[in-house]
């Protein structure tokens, strides 16, 4: 497929209709020409206003290139296949629906993939933006479970240790012809909790030797819903990262070892870190470390 756009972005959604138009407003509001991108929204069978909400969007804004398309496939992974499929941009951008991206966004991709030409992947910076009070119990190391990524102010390369987040996340749109599109055997599915699919998107890209690397500028918040900050949903979530990579790594005997000797070590450092907190008198943190990680493997037990 022939590149028209330097950047398309995609916005996959699924029953968002209260953070969906926040997103959206957000994209109105970049700096970049808007001759330079594109915008895919992918309705992954919504129930709620979503397509009305789209519809008129398009309808507001003649100038954005915008294309609406309703995935009947239901899962995560399906509805950004789609989105890959559709993708005229040399990047694709891959933004969540509860996302708001800052002004200079895109023009900040743009800078960065002039100035890092090989650059495979890239994970852009994501705030946390939490619709009530920040939970006193959640500790740093637990912060990625709300889809939040923040390296510092440097750009770098990343090894392995950590990868980019769904929220904010910017590929070259032709690698996927060479690993393939996202798993649709994992990943979210309507309301259900697996996920494992960008990981696994992330070690097929090392195993051909794709450069991975963080940005900081081109940076979204990401809301978090009050339900969402709830050690109900988070024990839901965890369930979900040991599922997850179990069904990852299903019929591979030794990454199905590799996964259990990490969940050993990742113990060995809850459990550091937890008396840690309890030393310096923060128990409720120390306590949801070691619920989380005993939920974790709960799933992977499964």
């Amino acid at each position: 497929m022939q590149d028209t756009f330097l950047i398309s972005v995609v916005i996959c959604t699924y029953n968002r209709d209260k953070f969906l138009p926040l997103a959206l407003e957000s994209l109105t509001k970049q700096s970049l020409d808007s001759s330079l991108w594109e915008l895919i929204l992918i309705d992954n069978n919504c129930t709620d206003t979503t397509a009305s909400i789209c519809k008129n969007f398009i309808e507001a804004n003649p100038k954005i290139n915008c294309i609406y398309y309703l995935e009947m496939a239901q899962g995560l992974s399906h509805a950004r296949n789609r989105g890959i499929v559709l993708a005229k941009g040399t990047y694709i951008s891959f933004i969540d629906d509860d996302a708001v991206a800052c002004p200079d966004y895109l023009k900040e991709i743009q800078i960065f993939t002039q100035k890092y030409k090989s650059a495979t992947l890239i994970g852009g910076r994501i705030y946390p933006c939490f619709e009530g009070a920040e939970p006193n119990w959640i500790s740093p190391i637990l912060m990625p479970i709300f889809s939040t990524l923040d390296l510092g102010e440097t750009e770098k390369q990343l090894t392995g240790k950590r990868y980019p987040v769904g929220a904010n996340m910017i590929f070259r749109r032709s690698i996927f012809e060479t690993i393939g599109m996202f798993n649709p055997e994992l990943g979210r599915v309507g309301k259900n909790m697996m996920g494992g699919e960008e990981k696994d998107i992330y070690l097929k890209i090392i195993k051909v030797a794709g450069e991975i690397y963080y940005a900081p500028k081109p940076f979204v918040h990401h809301i978090i819903p009050i339900e969402r900050a709830t050690k109900t949903f988070i024990e839901k979530q965890a369930i979900g990262v040991g599922m997850s990579e179990k069904a990852r790594v299903k019929d591979r005997g030794l990454e199905l070892t590799k996964s259990w000797i990490l969940e050993l070590i990742k113990w060995g450092v809850s459990l550091t870190l937890a008396f840690f907190y309890v030393i310096t008198f923060r128990p409720a943190k120390a306590g949801l470390l070691i619920q989380f990680r005993w939920w974790v493997t709960k799933g992977l037990a499964l």
